[in-house]
């Protein structure tokens, strides 16, 4: 019996960037389509070199993006919406990268010229961090193959001499994703299946002998309708040419592995890492014939493995039957190469394993699962050193850490009073006008801010010039808030490197890369903290900052800090102990920072939970205990403040309606959302759970370069007015702004004030109107 190595997809970005870097010099018009084809060619031929040398034996086609793959598969089967002005042929590159970040027409002499479109709608991949482009789909939908980027890129590897698995999203899942306008998504299964059979012909065609595709909904609770789409999908699919690895990842099969056991696939892939205990009732239920895929290596953490334990628990099963051993998921979600790191700690760095070494990792397993173990004795060695290493290590736990959150006890997580007697202790205290205007808190990190970060890191200018640098960015920030009419302004963020990144480095605990990049949506990369140990603050983070900012202005300005979920959710988290235990450790020093703020004079403190709802478990019977644990982190963090002190937090994109009891149980005082690509859609759910506390709904789309004008902001705020009463409501833009240019943000925050102070004279005019 053999036992193979498969990857189920590899990191599009590059070792250092390469693809950020092509596309956004594209996108400036500094380049052209051709050079940025042929930098994605470059990345793809290294991506495929680089596995096969590092001992993988099954490729993938098809994983590598130029912005999100499942925008590819609207691309592939024509789902194009109506406003981007589809000729109906090929998706080029106007229409792609349209639906990705949206156009900005122009206007002369009062008409409109070119397209000006809204971006699609954009929400995490599951629970990763990872962002992808939520299809569209209408009543009547047609489908058809339109675009040729699965089969060239399988014809470009094979030109090379790699015989590849294309990886395609199943159907079932891509329209369980989807977002329908007048009909129910899975109703247009049908006439999808049409398009996949060719597809899958066609791939057969070019010599395609597999085909991984990919139905990671598989592992969600299923409707009796969503079972039924399975079963009449796979029996349209199974008999089209290749054979089909169906893959599943981000948990179990649980009650559907009866439905995947009744599937015509010929092989399924298992998440062990996020499901170590599905492998024995699989093995009981799948048919001997189905090529098992297993996931032993975590596809989404930093850890190293340990071999030896997997060794021994798959030693037995490897003798009767052939395997397949592979990363639980695709490998997009992890660092490029370990190699790289220079400059981490030789202590830290043997625990940590990115996508290069997980490779071989598996490379090393399936040696000595098809020759002995003594066949990989040297990796197996150290990656037994390695495990007791960190195990004893003396940097893994603080015991004073852990006698504080023993005595923790139910009133660090309570305000002394309810919101109502609060909000009256807050406007007498800051005077606010209705609709007030502010920011999500950061702004544009221009080259010039990152040219003086790295002159620093390098050492080629000292801290007080630093400093100097970035006091005149905030002086010169809040001033422009003050001259545009903002009422509640942030000091810009000029000095962070990255919302979680800048709090982790002043905690104890955390270990940070040079260049362990990640994808988080199209040339959007982020840098995940590693936590490793214990969480503490050993002194205040942002305190400094804050104040010089308000010591420029007599209006409120917010201290700016990250949650503790947000820092956990986004940070690669030990594995060693509870994530409820590190997130409460977390918790607790920002906690430390909330007070020394209010203490410092902040009437304002926003803690942004961004990503709360994306550590949300995939199964609804796990959802109660996260949320009760992510909740009172976050009171921990929050809840040791006077009532005239006002809490903030910010989410990014979330369905609600699931958890809004949740959010109201959060207590803040303000709550920003990211509502403007669903055009307030997500306030439906704050509306059904009558929100009693104020909500800032975004009415500016920060993912996109697209600057909206003060009509199209009023409408927003007309739309978010049917949800939540007008008294509740701020104005704000979807996100932080440190990702866009000035001359982007700086006519859209005009406008943003413009419909506030719109929204306000009409609520006088409405008032006046009442009092007659």
């Amino acid at each position: 019996m053999t036992v193979s190595v498969a990857t189920l997809g590899f990191p599009r970005i590059g070792l250092r960037r390469e693809l950020k870097f092509a596309l956004e010099s594209y996108w400036a018009g500094k380049s052209g389509l051709a050079e940025l084809r042929e930098a994605a060619a470059g990345l793809r031929i290294a991506n495929w070199a680089r596995q096969k040398a590092l001992g993988a034996d099954i490729l993938p086609s098809n994983d590598f993006s130029l912005y999100d793959h499942v925008l590819d598969t609207s691309a592939l089967i024509g789902a194009v919406p109506a406003r981007y002005d589809w000729d109906g042929e090929t998706v080029d590159s106007d229409i792609y990268f349209a639906m990705a970040r949206g156009t900005q027409g122009s206007r002369v002499g009062g008409c409109r010229h070119g397209r000006d479109a809204t971006a699609q709608e954009m929400t995490k991949w599951f629970d990763t961090n990872y962002h992808f482009m939520v299809p569209e789909l209408t009543a009547g939908q047609r489908f058809r193959i339109a675009s040729t980027k699965i089969f060239d890129e399988f014809e470009e590897a094979k030109a090379l001499g790699y015989a590849t698995r294309p990886v395609l999203l199943g159907p079932v899942s891509y329209l369980m994703l989807a977002k329908g306008k007048a009909v129910e998504p899975l109703a247009l299964l049908p006439a999808l299946l049409d398009v996949y059979a060719d597809i899958l012909a066609r791939l057969a065609k070019a010599g395609a002998e597999w085909v991984q595709i990919d139905e990671p909904c598989l592992v969600l609770d299923l409707t009796a309708g969503q079972r039924t789409a399975f079963e009449r999908a796979y029996a349209r699919l199974a008999t089209r040419g290749p054979r089909l690895m169906l893959t599943t990842y981000f948990g179990g099969l649980g009650d559907n592995l009866d439905l995947v056991a009744d599937l015509p696939v010929h092989g399924v892939h298992l998440d062990l890492v996020r499901a170590p205990g599905q492998l024995e009732a699989a093995l009981a239920r799948l048919a001997p014939h189905i090529l098992l895929s297993l996931g032993v290596i975590d596809g989404r953490n930093v850890w190293r493995a340990n071999l030896p334990d997997l060794y021994w628990r798959l030693k037995d099963l490897a003798a009767g039957r052939d395997l397949i051993v592979a990363p639980s998921c695709s490998l997009l979600h992890v660092p490029v190469d370990l190699a790289s790191e220079t400059a981490l700690d030789p202590e830290i760095a043997q625990w940590l394993s990115f996508a290069a070494q997980k490779i071989e990792e598996l490379a090393a397993l399936a040696k000595a699962l098809n020759e002995g173990e003594d066949a990989s004795f040297s990796a197996f060695s150290a990656s037994r050193i390695a495990a007791v290493a960190r195990r004893t290590s003396p940097k893994i736990h603080d015991p004073d850490v852990a006698a504080r959150l023993a005595a923790l006890d139910e009133t660090a997580t309570r305000r002394e009073t309810p919101f109502a007697m609060r909000r009256e202790a807050q406007q007498k205290r800051l005077a606010l006008p209705a609709y007030p205007a502010t920011t999500i808190g950061s702004f544009p990190q221009t080259a010039d801010v990152r040219k003086a970060r790295a002159a620093h890191i390098r050492g080629e200018i000292d801290d007080a010039a630093y400093a100097r640098y970035l006091r005149t960015e905030t002086r010169a920030a809040v001033k422009w808030q003050e001259e545009i009419g903002l009422d509640v302004l942030v000091h810009g963020e000029f000095e962070r490197n990255d919302m979680v990144q800048y709090f982790g480095e002043q905690l104890s605990g955390f270990a940070f890369t040079r260049g362990g990049w990640v994808q988080s949506y199209g040339s959007r990369c982020v840098r995940p903290p590693i936590l490793y140990g214990d969480v503490s603050r050993p002194a205040p983070m942002t305190v400094e900052w804050w104040r010089y900012a308000q010591d420029q202005t007599d209006r409120p300005v917010k201290g700016m800090l990250t949650g503790p979920v947000t820092i956990l959710n986004w940070s690669f988290v030990r594995d060693d102990q509870p994530r409820a235990t590190s997130c409460r450790q977390i918790a607790l020093a920002i906690r430390d920072e909330v007070r020394d703020l209010e203490t410092a004079g902040a009437a304002i403190i926003q803690i942004d939970e961004a990503a709360l709802r994306e550590g949300l478990p995939l199964r609804r019977d796990e959802w109660q205990t996260y949320l009760d644990w992510a909740v009172e982190a976050f009171r921990i963090a929050s809840s040791g403040v006077r009532d005239d002190t006002q809490i903030h937090t910010h989410m990014c994109y979330s369905e609600f309606n699931d958890i809004i009891r949740a959010i109201g149980n959060m207590d803040a005082d303000v709550i920003s959302i990211e509502t403007a690509r669903s055009q307030m859609e997500l306030l439906d759910a704050f509306a059904s759970y009558a929100y009693p506390n104020d909500v800032g709904p975004g009415v500016y789309d920060i993912h996109s370069p697209r600057i909206p004008a003060t009509s199209e902001m009023t409408g927003l705020l007309d739309l978010a007015g049917r949800h939540v009463p007008a008294a509740q409501l701020w104005v704000n833009p979807d996100c932080g702004l440190k990702t866009r240019k000035w001359d982007e943000v700086r006519p859209a925050l005009v406008a943003m004030v413009a419909a506030a102070k719109a929204m306000r004279a009409r609520e006088i005019v409405r008032e006046a109107y009442d009092a007659k």
